[in-house]
Protein backbone atom coordinates (compact mmCIF):
# COMPACT_ATOMS: atom_id res chain seq x y z
CA UNK A 1 0.00 0.00 0.00
CA UNK A 2 1.32 3.44 -0.91
CA UNK A 3 2.13 5.90 1.81
CA UNK A 4 0.13 9.07 1.96
CA UNK A 5 1.71 12.48 1.47
CA UNK A 6 1.26 13.16 5.19
CA UNK A 7 3.11 9.94 6.06
CA UNK A 8 5.92 10.82 3.69
CA UNK A 9 6.20 14.28 5.24
CA UNK A 10 6.26 12.80 8.74
CA UNK A 11 9.00 10.35 7.74
CA UNK A 12 11.05 13.14 6.13
CA UNK A 13 10.68 15.29 9.25
CA UNK A 14 11.73 12.40 11.48
CA UNK A 15 14.79 11.81 9.29
CA UNK A 16 15.67 15.51 9.39
CA UNK A 17 15.38 15.50 13.19
CA UNK A 18 17.70 12.48 13.40
CA UNK A 19 20.24 14.22 11.16
CA UNK A 20 20.05 17.40 13.25
CA UNK A 21 20.64 15.36 16.40
CA UNK A 22 23.69 13.69 14.83
CA UNK A 23 25.06 17.06 13.67
CA UNK A 24 24.64 18.53 17.17
CA UNK A 25 26.36 15.53 18.76
CA UNK A 26 29.23 15.84 16.30
CA UNK A 27 29.61 19.56 17.05
CA UNK A 28 29.58 18.90 20.79
CA UNK A 29 32.23 16.19 20.45
CA UNK A 30 34.41 18.53 18.36
CA UNK A 31 34.13 21.24 21.04
CA UNK A 32 35.11 18.78 23.76
CA UNK A 33 38.16 17.63 21.82
CA UNK A 34 39.31 21.17 21.03
CA UNK A 35 38.72 22.28 24.61
CA UNK A 36 40.74 19.38 25.98
CA UNK A 37 43.66 20.07 23.65
CA UNK A 38 43.70 23.82 24.33
CA UNK A 39 43.41 23.30 28.09
CA UNK A 40 46.26 20.78 28.09
CA UNK A 41 48.51 23.14 26.13
CA UNK A 42 47.55 26.13 28.29
CA UNK A 43 48.60 24.25 31.41
CA UNK A 44 52.03 23.76 29.80
CA UNK A 45 52.61 27.21 28.31
CA UNK A 46 52.35 30.45 30.34
CA UNK A 47 51.51 32.56 27.28
CA UNK A 48 48.61 30.30 26.30
CA UNK A 49 47.54 30.11 29.96
CA UNK A 50 47.35 33.91 30.16
CA UNK A 51 45.35 34.10 26.94
CA UNK A 52 42.96 31.32 27.96
CA UNK A 53 42.33 32.76 31.44
CA UNK A 54 41.64 36.22 30.02
CA UNK A 55 39.39 34.80 27.30
CA UNK A 56 37.39 32.72 29.77
CA UNK A 57 36.99 35.64 32.17
CA UNK A 58 35.79 37.86 29.33
CA UNK A 59 33.36 35.41 27.72
CA UNK A 60 31.98 33.25 30.53
CA UNK A 61 29.29 35.40 32.05
CA UNK A 62 26.89 32.99 33.77
CA UNK A 63 27.62 32.72 37.48
CA UNK A 64 27.16 28.95 37.51
CA UNK A 65 29.68 28.58 34.67
CA UNK A 66 32.14 30.93 36.38
CA UNK A 67 31.97 28.82 39.54
CA UNK A 68 32.63 25.68 37.49
CA UNK A 69 35.79 27.26 36.05
CA UNK A 70 37.26 28.56 39.32
CA UNK A 71 39.71 25.67 39.75
CA UNK A 72 40.85 25.79 36.14
CA UNK A 73 41.32 29.56 36.28
CA UNK A 74 43.47 29.15 39.39
CA UNK A 75 45.64 26.59 37.57
CA UNK A 76 45.91 28.85 34.52
CA UNK A 77 46.84 31.85 36.67
CA UNK A 78 49.52 29.81 38.44
CA UNK A 79 50.96 28.69 35.09
CA UNK A 80 50.84 32.23 33.72
CA UNK A 81 52.75 33.43 36.78
CA UNK A 82 55.37 30.70 36.40
CA UNK A 83 56.79 32.51 33.35
CA UNK A 84 58.15 35.18 35.66
CA UNK A 85 59.64 32.56 37.97
CA UNK A 86 62.03 31.21 35.33
CA UNK A 87 59.97 28.24 34.16
CA UNK A 88 59.63 27.70 30.43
Amino acid sequence: MARTIDQQIAEAQARLNRLRTRAKASETRRKIIVGAVVTTEALKDPKIARWMAATLRKNVTREIDQKELMGLLAELDAKAQSAGAGEP
